[in-house]
C-alpha cells in the first residue's frame, strides 16, 4: 500500500531549498514494508540491486550534515558523582541509593525502615570503602524522569491543551499537501495495526488525537529499531544512526524527512514531549552495533531503558494522567518506564536461542549460577540453567508488578492498550515456566485463545480507581 504526495528532495535524501522544491516537488511513495526504515525513493529509480543501501539512505540527511557527538547524547546532561560513602548503598527500582545498611552493622528503627523501603533489583553494589561509588544505572535514568516529569508539570500549570485541527495550519508549515498530515497519520496507524494488532485495537479507545501520537511515536520506534534488527542491518553503521539522530533533531525544529516523520513532528508540536528519550532510544541501536555481553545486570538495566523503557518515557505526556490521580507525576513516569523494563527483560528470555552471537544476560550472574557462554550456545537446558531462569523470571515480574501501580494513574482512555500489553507480556513468563524454561529451542508466545481472553480482563483493569485514591479510601 502506498501513500502519495511530495516532499523536498534531492538525490542524496537531503532537504533542498524551499524555492527549489517549489520549482521540483519529488513524488514519493511509502514503502509497502510499513515505512520501516527507507521510505522515499523516486518510482522511477528504484530496483532490486539497489534496495540494500536504501536504509542508509533513510537516515542520512545528506552528506552535508553535521555529525553529532555521541558523547553528548549518551546521559543529555552531566551527572555529578556523588560524595564518597563508607557503607553499602543498594540501587532499587525507585532509584534511589538506599543508605543506612552499613556492612558494620546498622541497626535500630532507621536500618529497618531503610531496608522496607523497595526490593533491591539492580545487582550493583558501591564498593564499602567508598573509593568506587558511582551513579547507577537507575540513578542516571531517573535523573531523565525527573526532566519528564518536570515538563509534563509545566504543561499542566500553564493550561495550554494542544489544538486538535490537523488541516488547517500544520500542512503548510511542513511544506505539504493540505491532507498529507492526516494521510501521514493514518498510515501510521495501519503500521500500527500489522505489527501490533492487540495494542492497536486498545488505542481505538483513545481520542482521536492521542491515538494519532500515539501511532506515531510507535512508527518512529519501531523504524530505529529496524536500523540494527531489520533485513538491512548489515548495512547500518555507527555514522548512520549519528545521521539518524540529525534528523530526529530536524523532527523536533519542524524539519521533519519525509511524511511519517511529519506526523511525529506535529505530535511534538501538541504534547509535552522531550527529545532526549529519543535520543536515548538511538544510543541503545548504537550499544547493539558495539557491544554483545552485559557485565551485570546494571549494564544490562541500561540497555533495557534504551531500547524499551524509554517508549514509556515517550508515552506518558499523551497518554495522559487521570485528573482524578493522586499519585505524583514522577511515580507514573516511573512505573511506565518499569513497564518498558519488565516487557524488554520478557524479551530477551524468550530470545535467548535466537540471538545472533549476542547475551543479553548479565555475565556475573551466569557465573554464580556456574554457567557460561558455551552453555548458552549449546542450548541444553539443566537444572542450574532452570535455577537461573527462575531468578531472572523473578525479576521482570517485580518490574511487572511496579508497573501495574503506575497503569491504573493514566487517563482512564489510555489504560485499556496499556493494561493488554502488561497482561499480554506477562503471560509470555508464564509460557516459559510451561515449556520447563527451554527459551533455546521452544519459542515462548501467547496463544489467540489466551489472548481474546486477556482482552475483557484488561478491560475490566482499565475501569478500576486509581491505585493512588483506592488507598486513600482505605
Amino acid at each position: 500500500m502506498s501513500l502519495t504526495g511530495s516532499v523536498p528532495v534531492d538525490g542524496t535524501g537531503s532537504h533542498v531549498g524551499q524555492e527549489q522544491a517549489k520549482v521540483n516537488p519529488v513524488p514519493f511513495q511509502v514503502s509497502p514494508l510499513s515505512g520501516l526504515g527507507a521510505q522515499l525513493w523516486h518510482p522511477h529509480q528504484i530496483d532490486n540491486k539497489h534496495m540494500a543501501i536504501m536504509l542508509v539512505r533513510a537516515a542520512s540527511p545528506g552528506p552535508g550534515a553535521l555529525i553529532s557527538d555521541p558523547a553528548r547524547d549518551i546521559a543529555g546532561h552531566s551527572l555529578k558523582r556523588p560524595p564518597p560513602a563508607r557503607r553499602w548503598m543498594l540501587c532499587s527500582l525507585r532509584y534511589a541509593c538506599l543508605g543506612g545498611l552499613d556492612p558494620a552493622g546498622a541497626s535500630g528503627e532507621a536500618a529497618a525502615g531503610a531496608g522496607r523501603t523497595s526490593a533491591v533489583y539492580s545487582s550493583l553494589a558501591v564498593n564499602p570503602a567508598g573509593e568506587a561509588a558511582v551513579v547507577s544505572s537507575e540513578q542516571k535514568v531517573y535523573d531523565v524522569v525527573l526532566r519528564q516529569a518536570a515538563l509534563l508539570k509545566r504543561q499542566l500549570r500553564a493550561q495550554t491543551p494542544p489544538t486538535t485541527v490537523l488541516d488547517d495550519v500544520r500542512p503548510q508549515d511542513l511544506d505539504m499537501p493540505r491532507n498529507g498530515l492526516k494521510q501521514a497519520y493514518e498510515r501510521c496507524g495501519e503500521i500500527c495495526e500489522e505489527y501490533a494488532k492487540t495494542f492497536y485495537l486498545g488505542t481505538l479507545l483513545m481520542t482521536e488525537e492521542r491515538r494519532r501520537a500515539i501511532w506515531a511515536i510507535y512508527v518512529w520506534c519501531r523504524r530505529t529499531d529496524e536500523l540494527v534488527d531489520g533485513p538491512n542491518a548489515n548495512y547500518i553503521t555507527p555514522t548512520a544512526l549519528d545521521r539518524w539522530e540529525k534528523r530526529l533533531e530536524d523532527l523536533f525544529e519542524g524539519r521533519p524527512y519525509d511524511m511519517l516523520d511529519a506526523a511525529l513532528s506535529d505530535t511534538i508540536s501538541r504534547f509535552p514531549i522531550d527529545i532526549q528519550p529519543f535520543r536515548d532510544m538511538i544510543e541503545g541501536m548504537r550499544s547493539d552495533l558495539r557491544k554483545a555481553r552485559y557485565k551485570n545486570f546494571d549494564e544490562l538495566y541500561m540497555y533495557c531503558y534504551y531500547v524499551a523503557g524509554t517508549v514509556g518515557l515517550m508515552s506518558v505526556p499523551v497518554m495522559g494522567i487521570a485528573p482524578e490521580s493522586k499519585a505524583t507525576t514522577e511515580s507514573v513516569y516511573s512505573a511506565a518506564l518499569a513497564l518498558g523494563i519488565a516487557n524488554q527483560l520478557t524479551n530477551i528470555l524468550r530470545d535467548v536461542g535466537e540471538e545472533r552471537g549476542r547475551i543479553y544476560l548479565p555475565q556475573d550472574e551466569l557465573a554464580q549460577a556456574g554457567l557460561s557462554d558455551e552453555d548458552i550456545f549449546n542450548g541444553v537446558v539443566t537444572n542450574r540453567w532452570r535455577s537461573f531462569m527462575k531468578m531472572q523470571i523473578k525479576r521482570a515480574r517485580m518490574f511487572f508488578e511496579e508497573a501495574e501501580r503506575g497503569v491504573t494513574e493514566l487517563s482512564q482512555a489510555s489504560r485499556w492498550p496499556v493494561w493488554a500489553s502488561l497482561l499480554l507480556y506477562r503471560q509470555i513468563l508464564d509460557e516459559i515456566e510451561a515449556n520447563d524454561y527451554n527459551n533455546f529451542t521452544k519459542r515462548a508466545y501467547v496463544g489467540k485463545g489466551k489472548k481474546l481472553l486477556a482482552l475483557p480482563v484488561a478491560y475490566g483493569k482499565s475501569l478500576l480507581l486509581p491505585c493512588s485514591l483506592r488507598n486513600n479510601q482505605t
